[in-house]
């Protein structure tokens, strides 16, 4: 799958984005995971890429990301599974 500048500047954008749900790493992990496959797998479609690829970078991204996130810093509250 080849990604040019924009498509990998908008998908670092929304992985950091959405990575963020939750008040531990291994939360924000998962929900940085979900979101980010699904956020690759839009992209992927959008600019005729592997949809498929695009979602399992998204998801490695996205998690990562959730991984790597303080949550001091980023803090959008309790994930829904644990409401």
């Amino acid at each position: 799958m080849k990604l040019n500048g924009l498509t990998l500047a908008a998908a670092t954008v929304a992985m950091l984005g959405l990575a963020a749900c939750g008040t531990n790493p291994n939360d924000r992990a998962l929900s940085g995971a979900g979101l980010g496959a699904g956020a690759g797998a839009a992209i992927g479609a959008v600019t005729g890429g592997s949809v498929v690829g695009g979602a399992l970078l998204g998801a490695a991204g996205g998690a990562a990301a959730g991984y790597l996130t303080d949550s001091d810093k980023i803090n959008l509250g309790k994930p829904a599974w644990d409401r």
